[in-house]
């Protein structure tokens, strides 16, 4: 049985896509983000995300490592809250961050601040 991240990587695989244009398909499916959340966190236009999306374009320079990011974020996430969530996490204002939303701090390039929260829900004892 495939995982999640599987099932993604497979539906993406017809015919060769780039890798990043795999991950962009995987954080759509997985993290349930839509092109305005995926370009909210790249610093891409919507359009540009729903290029990817469709495999007509693939994420170059800034735009693919805060895609690789986010993707990172989501494949963590899915490990500790249900999927169904993840969206919504990223969109929230974490006061861990400040009040600030995940999808805006990625955007920044600011990684790291969003991942030491999620190393902490990682560590965390289950509920």
């Amino acid at each position: 049985m495939l995982s999640r991240y599987g099932l993604a990587m497979a539906r993406a695989a017809d015919p060769a896509p780039s890798p990043f244009v795999r991950e962009a398909a995987f954080v759509a499916e997985v993290g349930r983000l839509s092109d305005r959340d995926i370009a909210r966190a790249t610093g891409a236009a919507a359009s540009t995300v729903r290029a990817w999306l469709a495999r007509s374009r693939t994420p170059t320079g800034e735009r693919a490592e805060r895609l690789v990011e986010l993707s990172a974020l989501v494949e963590r996430l899915a490990r500790v809250v249900d999927a169904s969530y993840i969206a919504v996490w990223l969109r929230k204002p974490v006061p861990a961050l400040e009040d600030e939303k995940p999808l805006d701090v990625i955007g920044r390039g600011e990684y790291r601040r969003v991942a030491r929260l999620v190393s902490a829900l990682e560590e965390s004892p289950a509920a």
